[in-house]
């Protein structure tokens, strides 16, 4: 077992060498490290151009893994995702495998996929597992989706269902570059720079993530957290007072259940072996901001789970 301040001397190693080619984003990146740690997937969005495809990208090398990207499109078919059986003169029948077989996956701009083909990562999210042709195959493990979607398309999009939405343990908000950042970015970019030539290193492989989703969930975790996890969550269930009458549903049990392993994750990354309310209060926003499903009245006065969040923390007292 490695110790914890290895842990964060490590995650501070793969911080540096995705430096090399990310500039800035420091949140983002912090983000997805905890959410692999978590063995959770991450939705992600942001305005093209901000560099999600490079972040997971390069993340996935210097954590010594395969990875693939699928673009989404209208007309991708659910079998683009998971794969086929195929029949060949000669050789019978045979299963193509699809993109799914990776450790990290890309599901670039996922809403522009009506919700058939959106629902085929659904399984493989939840149970690591693919069904083609009745035949149940395994992923790759580690197995990690980060998918991206961009807030400025109205025209040729599809809003994720809930339940697929609720698969993901994070959702991130990927914001512009500051001043100072984007102007290292004009000397450091991929446009002119090729990606080999930032001679990146794996300093993590599968069985060392693997190594550290273990060690995750043996960060302890007082009664007093577990109590104030579950307030915080309940609250988003309360449709009265000020902002509870912008909520149409409020936050399944699973959001219990991501906000109590990822905050166990975040107190790893931080050389800990326990929880404190620290924890707790950093992965609220990324957890919760997908699960609390608004109602058209918070539309129209431009309310945002943010801000619920930001009031549910004002009312649940922190321990």
């Amino acid at each position: 077992m490695v110790k914890n301040n290895d842990i964060k001397q490590i995650l501070l190693e793969v911080e540096k060498e995705m430096s090399k080619v990310v500039v800035g984003q420091n949140d983002i990146i912090h983000g997805l490290l905890r959410a692999v740690i978590c063995d959770g997937h991450v939705l992600v969005e942001g305005v093209p151009g901000v560099a999600k495809t490079l972040i997971v990208r390069t993340m996935a090398r210097i954590l010594g893994c395969d990875m693939k990207r699928i673009q989404f499109t209208v007309d991708l078919l659910p079998t683009d995702i998971t794969g086929i059986m195929s029949y060949a003169p000669k050789k019978g029948f045979e299963i193509i495998k699809g993109p799914v077989f990776t450790n990290f996956i890309l599901a670039d701009e996922i809403n522009r996929s009506p919700p058939k083909t959106q629902s085929a990562l659904l399984e493989a999210m939840q149970e690591k597992n693919v069904t083609i042709a009745r035949e149940t195959y395994g992923l790759p493990i580690p197995f990690f989706v980060m998918a991206t979607e961009n807030p400025l398309e109205v025209s040729g999009v599809y809003s994720l269902p809930e339940a697929q939405i609720d698969r993901f343990l994070f959702k991130l908000l990927m914001d512009y570059p500051t001043s100072e950042d984007e102007k290292a970015i004009l000397k450091k970019n991929i446009t002119i720079n090729k990606f080999e030539d930032y001679d990146l290193k794996a300093i993590l492989n599968p069985k060392k993530i693997l190594d550290l989703q273990a060690q995750a969930k043996r960060v302890f975790t007082s009664e007093i957290i577990e109590e104030h996890i579950v307030k915080i969550v309940k609250e988003t269930r309360n449709k009265t007072g000020e902002f509870g009458k912008y909520i149409s549903y409020g936050a399944s049990p699973r959001a219990s259940i991501a906000l109590y392993i990822a905050s166990k994750a975040e107190a790893l990354m931080l050389g800990r072996d326990y929880v404190i309310p620290e924890d707790v209060k950093t992965v609220v926003f990324p957890v919760l901001r997908h699960r609390i499903i608004l109602n058209y009245e918070a539309e129209a006065e431009q309310i945002t789970t943010d801000e619920i969040i930001k009031h549910i923390l004002s009312k649940v007292n922190t321990p």
